[in-house]
């Protein structure tokens, strides 16, 4: 026996009133709209009634509080699992508008592909690819929900599609407390959901994702 589905929840809004690439930083929280978001990402789970057995998180502070009102529906612990973790970037702790103003900074942009700017594309996708099989394989039955970051979830998605890895970072399909559903079909994973649960908290948000 097996997981029966995936869920990869991103986490809600976080208190950022300056606007800055938090990435790793610690001290970033929720705000008081991503704690509502995470609670509709929640919600929503809980609705439609799935057997949800084990919620696994990111150890960033934004995760863990985004993760505490699913293991809360269901009573059940958060685990937690470093490879859900945000990239490590150059430019945390700056403001993506100034920073590439700054001649200093040009070298770090000099490769988008791979990127030049932090961990590799490649290496994200791997160790989420990895955190989803081990969470797959250990889980006797029921769902898995990971609580993760925007651009390991998206490297997720694309490595089950099968699109290329380097992409416009303004063009991710993964919204604050977003859940994109995973399947193992047989013979590998496929993406068979997508949803927005707190599509209505997000008008006004402050989004400021990895690069």
């Amino acid at each position: 026996m097996a997981a029966s589905q995936i869920h990869l929840v991103r986490h809600g809004e976080v208190h950022n009133p300056s606007h800055v690439l938090y990435g790793r930083i610690p001290g970033f929280g929720l705000s008081e709209r991503g704690r509502s978001m995470a609670k509709a990402a929640a919600d929503e789970l809980a609705e439609h009634e799935r057997p949800v057995s084990r919620v696994i998180a990111s150890p960033l502070q934004r995760t863990q509080e985004s993760a505490a009102p699913i293991a809360s529906a269901f009573d059940m612990p958060i685990e937690n699992d470093a490879r859900l973790i945000e990239p490590s970037n150059y430019f945390e702790g700056m403001r993506m508008s100034s920073a590439l103003r700054n001649p200093r900074n040009w070298y770090a942009v000099r490769n988008p592909r791979k990127p030049s700017w932090g961990e590799p594309f490649a290496d994200i996708a791997a160790r989420m690819r990895e955190a989803i099989a081990e969470a797959w394989e250990t889980t006797e039955s029921g769902d898995v929900v990971l609580v993760s970051h925007q651009l390991p979830i998206w490297m997720a998605h694309s490595s089950i599609l099968g699109i290329p890895l380097h992409h416009d970072p303004r063009k991710r399909r993964c919204s604050l407390s977003s859940i994109t559903t995973i399947e193992y079909t047989g013979k590998r994973f496929a993406e068979i959901g997508y949803s927005e649960p707190a599509l209505l908290l997000t008008a006004g948000a402050v989004d400021v994702g990895a690069v």
